[in-house]
């Protein structure tokens, strides 16, 4: 495998986009860091994918054995403070949407390659000694000149009475919703025309160690151009970083969340898919573990709007901690 930057990545995917073979590509959070490959020759020794539309593993994992599982989220008064940032800029009117995620120490029984090998997600990705991701969330989809988007806002623990009606009668949910559908849509519109809104807040049920959890998405749709399979690259580039991560207004909105968390993503909320003949399923990373100098970090996030409550918030950064397996 060869890392590439930017630059490189966007020429190599405009040029392999209007070719027959599938290929792999993945970026970091900050988008610097590519990888752009033919998926056929990806070495199983150090990178694994399990895609709606595409796999490189031979088998499945059998019934998972017992294992422990000890994540150590942030204290609520660190969480606080964070929060704290992210209120203040919106009160100042900077920001009226913004994803802050944590980063959380794990201690866990199982490997990296375990966890992929064993969960149960949408989306499956390893790459030896760095990361796993088990995501449930789409980034783009094209599917014969048709580009579409499902940004996912919005979580409730099943274990909450009448979870599904509860989840779409909240306010700040459905203000938050309502506005990254908006950004997506505008995200979209610079690629594409005629971008329509064709299912709004649907809810998802998600099977974790924690119990399951509900989600709502949404599927936003354009029509690309006919010669669209030559400028992949571009198409994707101009979505970066997904919206639903970040927030809204976007470039500005970043700057807020990278003082507020305090670490680098790195892979983190980046994205990854697969291209084949002018079809892309890709992903945005989120339920995602890395390791850095041996130790085990799960990283997690949510939405913030000025109606947030941060205890809420802390409570659901902590749902969001689990493995989707029991």
């Amino acid at each position: 495998m060869q890392w590439i930057d930017g630059d490189t990545a966007r020429t190599r995917l405009n040029q392999w986009g209007s070719g027959d073979r599938p290929f792999f590509f993945l970026t970091d959070y900050a988008h610097q860091r590519w990888l752009v490959e033919d998926a056929d020759s990806l070495p199983q020794e150090e990178i694994l994918i399990a895609f709606p539309s595409f796999s490189n593993i031979n088998h499945e994992a059998t019934e998972p054995a017992p294992f422990t599982w000890q994540p150590h989220p942030i204290t609520a008064d660190e969480y606080r403070k964070k929060f704290e940032i992210i209120h203040r800029n919106m009160l100042a009117g900077n920001s009226y949407l913004a994803n802050l995620t944590c980063r959380i120490p794990l201690e866990t029984s199982l490997t990296l390659r375990d966890i992929f090998m064993r969960a149960r997600a949408r989306y499956r990705l390893w790459i030896k000694d760095e990361l796993v991701c088990f995501s449930p969330e789409s980034f783009v989809r094209i599917d014969n000149g048709t580009i579409s988007s499902y940004p996912m806002k919005g979580t409730i623990s099943c274990s909450v009475p009448h979870a599904g009606q509860t989840l779409l009668d909240d306010r700040k949910e459905a203000a938050e919703h309502a506005t990254i559908v908006d950004l997506i849509r505008n995200d979209l519109s610079r690629v594409a025309n005629h971008v329509t809104v064709s299912r709004y807040r649907y809810v998802e049920r998600l099977e974790t160690c924690n119990g399951a959890i509900l989600q709502t998405s949404s599927e936003i749709t354009g029509q690309l151009s006919a010669d669209y399979r030559r400028h992949i690259g571009d198409i994707l580039m101009a979505q970066l970083p997904a919206g639903s991560i970040t927030g809204a207004p976007k470039k500005k909105t970043v700057e807020i969340i990278r003082e507020a968390e305090g670490y680098d993503r790195g892979f983190y909320t980046g994205v990854a898919g697969i291209c084949c003949r002018g079809q892309v399923d890709s992903c945005v990373l989120i339920r995602f573990i890395d390791n850095e100098n041996g130790k085990l970090f799960f990283k997690a996030g949510g939405g913030i709007t000025a109606m947030s409550d941060w205890q809420k918030e802390y409570q659901e950064i902590k749902e969001k901690t689990y493995v989707p397996f029991c």
